[in-house]
């Protein structure tokens, strides 16, 4: 089998590079590992940066968004018991879009297979071969046990933090930066009526708490709770306690209860590996790179890395130019840094962290108060939240 670009993971990075190359005639081919079902159902975040939003609706892939989405043109932080808006367009001119990561999937692997785009899924043993040469190639096994060989001219490693594009970079050219947190999230997906319209960061003695929501009858709660929680000790009726004990305070908010439809536990952390390119491989989306959930920056990152990379191919195949496809990991880890900045700032002041004194705690509420109470500094806070813009290319 021969393309022109062998794609390794069906996630939203995969997906959209494949679709982008396809309006500009570029053949693809994306190998998934699982199914198609467990591919549209992963439930992830959903907060879609403005320029996610244009390139959706400037590709074609934006019309369910448009009409299922909520538009969110702000967001609250909440401590002390009191909210505290922030209005993204008065501050920014732009706003930020709610639908979930795996309804953005599900929209364009149905694109993908209306165009005739070619979408392996249950792709067992990928392996990439040759990243160093002129010729790569991926070999797989389907689920009948037959074996494949992908030739083409590069590979984008789209699989996912824990899949096998990163590792086939040699260890002694890497460069991994991480930090991890000494919590996690316990999420839950509720029917429930939302309590407001937009999103509650809240700071509470007991825990960071998150009020989101996927539609006017879905809610998106989460809680901060120990890394290695067992969502077992949990029941719903211990869940719903503590939402109401951190959510609830002297302004009277009032949060709806409902049946629980899933729930689960988070570890935080952020991840950065450079280089995002090696000879003929290039890494997108989670393979490089995982944000803490607190700036909603993840697959907005995602998006961003495979619309550098198809320009980048674009001007390869078209213009016979390798000057983008050079300069793709620079482009890419500026936008990356900044976003690890503002999801490490946010996270850092919402969450309760138990090695802080007495002392710390207080400029932490001390910054919050200057955050909402400064123009200054709320401007930035919305145009980090709402998306910086995209480097010309």
């Amino acid at each position: 089998m021969r393309t022109q670009v062998g794609i390794i993971g069906a996630g939203p990075a995969g997906l959209l590079l494949s679709h982008l190359l396809h309006l500009v005639g570029i053949e693809s081919v994306i190998l998934e590992a699982r199914d198609r079902p467990y591919v549209e159902g992963r439930i992830r975040a959903g907060v879609l940066e403005q320029g996610t939003v244009d390139v959706l609706n400037d590709t074609g892939l934006g019309a369910r968004m448009n009409t299922e989405g909520l538009l969110h043109h702000g967001t609250t932080l909440r401590f002390r018991g009191r909210n505290h808006h922030i209005d993204f367009v008065d501050l920014t001119g732009k706003a930020v879009m709610v639908y979930g990561q795996h309804e953005v999937v599900k929209d364009i692997i149905a694109q993908r297979l209306a165009d005739g785009g070619k979408i392996v899924f249950e792709a067992a043993d990928v392996a990439a071969h040759g990243i160093e040469s002129d010729a790569p190639s991926i070999t797989w096994r389907d689920k009948d046990g037959k074996d494949y060989t992908l030739d083409c001219d590069f590979i984008a490693g789209c699989d996912g933090f824990h899949g096998i594009c990163r590792p086939a970079i040699p260890a002694a050219l890497q460069q991994n930066y991480e930090r991890v947190y000494p919590f996690g999230w316990l999420g839950i997906l509720a029917r429930s009526k939302p309590v407001q319209e937009e999103l509650i960061y809240n700071l509470h003695d007991r825990g960071f708490a998150l009020f989101s929501m996927r539609t006017p009858e879905i809610t998106r709660l989460y809680l901060q709770c120990q890394p290695d929680e067992d969502i077992a000790n949990w029941s719903d009726d211990r869940i719903w306690a503590e939402l109401h004990h951190r959510l609830e305070g002297e302004d009277r908010l009032k949060l709806a209860e409902g049946p629980i439809l899933q729930k689960s536990v988070t570890p935080m952390r952020s991840f950065v590996s450079t280089p995002m390119r090696h000879g003929r491989l290039f890494l997108a989306g989670d393979s490089a790179h995982i944000v803490p959930p607190t700036g909603a920056k993840g697959m907005n990152l995602a998006v961003a890395d495979v619309r550098y990379l198809s320009r980048a191919l674009d001007a390869y195949y078209k213009k016979n130019s390798s000057d983008l496809l050079g300069s793709y990991s620079d482009l890419c880890l500026r936008r990356i840094w900044k976003a690890q900045r503002f999801s490490w700032w946010m996270t850092s002041l919402l969450h309760k962290f138990d090695e802080r004194n007495a002392f710390e705690n207080e400029v932490q509420l001390s910054e919050l108060d200057y955050v909402v109470s400064s123009r200054a500094a709320k401007t930035s806070l919305a145009e980090n939240y709402v998306g910086l813009p995209f480097e010309d290319q």
